[in-house]
């Protein structure tokens, strides 16, 4: 029962970075270009981050090549669109065998001592790191008055039941 409720919270993260990333496949360049202060920049180089970032995590429980896009030289969105789709795969595998893997993060010098049975670390930092920049997205559409998804648990788990359409 425990797996099935984090399936349904990683199903989430992924579901509304996909979400995200379609909603944002209508916008202009330079709408993709916006920004407002306080977030981690304009839409397109988040978005980026955020996939890049969620590469990471996966290489860090799983193993296998990251990921890294300059903010300045983000791939396109359907590019972008395509790797997290890939990462679907490697999180729904990350949950099929989640009691068996074991990781550690290794040492940042400086920021972060090596943290041995790290599977749960990455876990989190992911729904964490992934809600926090799908939020300013969110944020930046909205200050600049253009429409931003609904990307609550709520709407996945009504999405994911066929009780609302996707």
């Amino acid at each position: 029962m425990a797996t099935e409720h984090l399936d349904t919270i990683l199903g989430h993260h992924v579901w509304a970075t996909l979400a995200l990333l379609d909603h944002c496949a209508a916008l202009t360049p330079d709408q993709l270009r916006l920004t407002v202060p306080g977030t981690y920049g304009p839409i397109h180089a988040t978005l980026a981050h955020l996939v890049a970032a969620d590469r990471r995590y996966l290489v860090g429980i799983t193993g296998g090549e990251r990921v890294a896009w300059s903010p300045d030289d983000a791939p396109p969105l359907a590019a972008l669109r395509a790797e997290a789709e890939r990462q679907r795969a490697g999180w729904e595998d990350v949950m099929a065998r989640v009691d068996e893997l074991d990781c550690a993060m290794p040492e940042i010098p400086g920021v972060y001592p090596r943290l041995e049975h790290a599977v749960g670390l990455f876990l989190v930092q992911a729904v964490h790191h992934g809600e926090r920049h799908r939020g300013e997205v969110c944020s930046i559409l909205g200050a600049h008055g253009l429409e931003a998804p609904e990307l609550t648990g709520w709407d996945y788990v009504l999405v994911r039941r066929g009780v609302r359409a996707p």
